[in-house]
């Protein structure tokens, strides 16, 4: 991809509207195309962590995994976002295993060292990334209470609202997702298991709340869909 179409790529991410078109011209000079066939590791613990990401297709998990190797699954991402940010608050070799999906991803790196010297001479820059931190904090608190606090029905409830309403789109008055995600993924999500991610998306198909298939969910009304989970 030539410097003028990654400058476009760029403009899709908010995190970069405060660069000036220099600026965006130097960063896209940097930026390296890759891709990777569906379910293939991007990068994983022990790794070098001297570069960021900018995923333009497909979708990523990022997750960790026990000693025993049971996978906990951090964060879902989805083109235009950035991941692999933790390499620039100090980290020095990899602590997470970032994945492919199924389905192929584009994604392009740029090294730290580069992103960084843009960085110390763009406040606003600087003060979107502190921004960004701060959302995938609160996001992980979030889990947490969800965890301490709420049921295994209540906490696969409500991921799934989360994740219809901001990546659904709508059909009449019902809310379509097309998605990547096994039962396995759901459970590895909200810390619950395989089967019980099965009995309660069954149990919802049976109160007439979504209907579901492979690849597929349909929420016939969001509220209601909420409101089961008290």
């Amino acid at each position: 991809m030539d410097t003028a179409n990654k400058i476009s790529l760029l403009e899709n991410f908010d995190l970069f509207d405060g660069l000036t078109t220099e600026e965006k011209r130097r960063l896209a000079e940097t930026m390296e195309f890759k891709t990777k066939p569906r379910y293939s590791i991007i990068y994983q613990p022990g790794d070098a962590s001297d570069h960021i990401y900018l995923l333009a297709k497909g979708p990523i998990k990022i997750s960790t995994h026990s000693n025993e190797g049971k996978e906990v699954i951090k964060q879902l991402i989805h083109p235009d976002a950035i991941f692999g940010e933790l390499s620039l608050v100090g980290e020095v070799t990899r602590n997470e295993t970032a994945q492919s999906l199924k389905e192929e991803v584009h994604y392009y790196t740029i090294r730290v060292a580069d992103f960084q010297r843009i960085v110390f001479g763009n406040p606003l820059l600087s003060r979107q990334i502190l921004g960004l931190f701060g959302k995938r904090m609160m996001a992980a608190e979030n889990k947490l209470e969800n965890l301490i606090f709420k049921d295994a029905r209540s906490r696969i409830v409500g991921f799934l609202h989360q994740v219809v309403t901001e990546r659904g789109r709508r059909v009449g008055y019902e809310m379509l997702l097309k998605h990547s995600l096994t039962h396995q993924d759901i459970a590895n999500i909200t810390c619950t298991s395989r089967q019980t991610v099965t009995l309660v998306l069954n149990d919802l198909r049976k109160e007439n709340l979504i209907y579901f298939n492979r690849g597929r969910i349909l929420v016939r009304d969001m509220d209601e869909l909420l409101a089961s989970a008290a």
